[in-house]
């Protein structure tokens, strides 16, 4: 055999090798070629839980109004949070009162809470905050009904001693509203059911708001088909996840049963568009402003909006933990500006709308340029990135990178 040809062989089994690993990847290279690209750094913070609460909760988001405020990007714009709104909480009170015959509930048009519909309506107004659909409550119903019948239980604990606002005190897997956890693993909810408390919820916030919603974010982000085609049979366009849709709980109450991966910018049931959030800033649980600006660097390198999801409980009831909460939002805000002087703070309704239409004043258009973003998205993939090293694969890869800039 002539040298010519043991070198024909050798490049005629390194591509059929290269072309092995691309089609065995070739769904991850379409979607991550399909998925937008944007032009600028998007930030968003995504703060869910809000809703009816006492009136210390007005202070709490009348100084995070006043913080977004203190901040504008290079086009005059302030961050956005968006508040992912529980509609109503049970009636712990009348609940007490008149006994477990049957679920009861307050929503946040009722008077008592009229402060706080006011100073998020105020705040929506004003542009620092963007309002959108978390669930009419932050737990099923049924599950929560089942579970109080034991009288030594957490529930019946939880109903004696509080107004019912304090949903995150719950037991965590009674806090996912699309499945039946009152035992583990959980149940499913029938689609008639789903139907109809999508129909009320839906409703509900259209009384309160005098539109239905265009974002809807799961609570604990377990939901499934079913609940999702529903919300868009009633008006939703874009739903908030993390990349993922868990479709209930196992045994230990973790969320489970995976049954689809998201990306940005694509299309679920009844076609949705999905936006995924998957930075976390809970200044609570000791998140700073340093680590997240690097998760965003990330995200910006991706040609990926940073959603930072963060939650009503950092802001509400110890002032010391509040201010806490406040000085890292204004910390990680100063950073932004900055490290990333192009910025664009926008809420997720408008990101979701560019998103789905490939809007070109957010959204790349240039071949090259979202050649170059496509080869650093797949090289974040270890797997991937792992074997295109030991096929040589990365060395045509990185040429092209370079051919790309």
């Amino acid at each position: 055999m002539t040298l010519g040809t043991t070198v024909l062989i050798a490049a005629l089994a390194i591509l059929l090798v290269w072309a092995a690993v691309l089609w065995a990847y070739r769904d991850t290279l379409r979607r991550l070629w399909r998925e937008p690209m944007l032009r600028d750094p998007v930030v968003i913070i995504e703060s869910d839980d809000w809703g009816p609460g006492p009136a210390d909760h007005v202070e709490a988001l009348t100084a995070i109004t006043d913080t977004l405020k203190g901040f504008q990007d290079s086009a005059g714009r302030h961050p956005v949070m968006t508040i992912g709104l529980i509609l109503g909480i049970p009636d712990a009170a009348a609940l007490r009162e008149h006994g477990l015959d049957r679920y009861r509930r307050i929503t946040l048009d009722d008077p008592r809470y009229l402060s706080i519909l006011e100073t998020l309506n105020r705040g929506a107004q004003q542009g620092v905050l963007s309002l959108q659909l978390h669930g009419l409550e932050h737990l099923s119903p049924t599950s929560f009904m089942k579970m109080a019948e034991d009288p030594q239980g957490e529930v019946r604990q939880w109903l004696a001693e509080g107004d019912g606002s304090d949903t995150e005190t719950l037991p965590s897997h009674l806090q996912s509203r699309w499945i039946d956890s009152a035992t583990l693993p959980s149940g499913a909810i029938a689609p008639e059911a789903i139907q109809s408390a999508v129909r009320e919820e839906m409703e509900t916030y259209t009384r309160i708001f005098g539109a239905p919603p265009e974002v809807v974010v799961p609570p604990t982000f377990i939901w499934n088909a079913e609940v999702e085609r529903a919300w868009a049979e009633h008006g939703a366009r874009i739903v908030v996840t993390p990349g993922r849709r868990y479709t209930g709980r196992n045994a230990s109450g973790q969320p489970a049963g995976i049954d689809r991966t998201m990306r940005n910018g694509e299309q679920g049931e009844g076609g949705a568009t999905y936006v995924v959030r998957d930075i976390y800033f809970e200044p609570s649980y000791g998140h700073r402003a340093e680590p997240t600006i690097e998760a965003i660097r990330k995200h910006q390198q991706l040609g990926r909006p940073a959603l930072l999801e963060t939650h009503r409980f950092n802001f509400i009831g110890d002032a010391e933990k509040r201010e806490q909460a406040l000085h890292e939002t204004r910390s990680l805000l100063a950073a932004v500006l900055r490290e990333f002087p192009s910025v664009r703070f926008i809420d997720t309704a408008t990101l979701g709308r560019a998103l789905r239409e490939r809007d070109p004043s957010l959204v790349l258009t240039n071949t090259s340029a979202r050649l170059h973003i496509w080869l650093r998205r797949l090289a974040s993939n270890n797997r991937l990135r792992k074997l295109a090293w030991l096929t040589g694969l990365a060395l045509p890869a990185s040429l092209l990178y370079r051919l790309s800039q």
